[in-house]
C-alpha cells in the first residue's frame, strides 16, 4: 500500500508527500535527517490527512494532484476527512 498524506507544520504550513510506511516517516519528519528538509525546519509537525493506494502510480498522481491545490483546498480535504 502507498499513501498519500498531508501535515500540519509548527508554523501552520502544510506539506504534502507519499509514503509505504506513515509511522516510520512520521518519525523521520519529526525527529531525523531523513525527513523532508522543509518539515526539518518546521517541527514538529503532524499529521492531518491520509488516504491508501494500491499502487506507486495512483499516489504519485494524487500527490501530484494535491500538491496543485490552494491552501484552502487542502484544508477542505483535511475538514472533509476529519469528519468521516
Amino acid at each position: 500500500m502507498y499513501y498519500v498524506y498531508m501535515l500540519i507544520c509548527r508554523d501552520g504550513t502544510l506539506y504534502t508527500g507519499i509514503t509505504v510506511d506513515l509511522e516510520r516517516r512520521m518519525a523521520e519528519h519529526n525527529g531525523s535527517k531523513l525527513g523532508a528538509k522543509y518539515t526539518g525546519a518546521r517541527r514538529p509537525v503532524r499529521l492531518a490527512y491520509s488516504e491508501k493506494f494500491k499502487n506507486r502510480s495512483d499516489a504519485s498522481k494524487e500527490e501530484a494532484r494535491v500538491k496543485k491545490l490552494s491552501r484552502e483546498e487542502k484544508l477542505k480535504i483535511i475538514r472533509s476527512a476529519d469528519k468521516k
